[in-house]
């Protein structure tokens, strides 16, 4: 299981991604088209055509790691996004933990409480 700290930011790409691109490839997308560091230390999130792929780029010291995930059912759920312009949606630990386990926070619905 993968663990995601405050301490570092997560950043998921907006486009669509070729899930057959590998390190390098994924590196060169996060500086050019995200306008980021990729030695950063940052998370770097991208999803596939079908959104049933996913993987997550991350710098760690002495190298990047590539972590992928495919789910068997259903989709990853994309959060939405006010501004079309924007190549990168920032992440919390939180929304990344749903975001892996394909809960879609938009389909949420909040109950009333009752006060006393």
């Amino acid at each position: 299981m993968l663990s995601f700290s405050s301490a570092r930011r997560i950043f998921l790409a907006r486009s669509v991604t070729d899930m057959r691109r590998g390190i390098d490839t994924l590196a060169s997308m996060v500086l050019g088209e995200l306008g980021c560091d990729p030695r950063s230390g940052d998370c770097f999130v991208f999803i596939g055509r079908d959104r049933r792929r996913l993987k997550v780029l991350v710098w760690d010291q002495g190298g990047y790691w590539l972590c992928a995930r495919r789910l068997d059912a259903g989709t990853f759920a994309v959060p939405a996004c006010d501004d079309p312009a924007m190549t990168r949606i920032t992440l919390s630990p939180a929304r990344m933990h749903l975001l892996l386990a394909g809960i879609d926070v938009r389909a949420a619905r909040y109950r009333k409480r009752l006060t006393h």
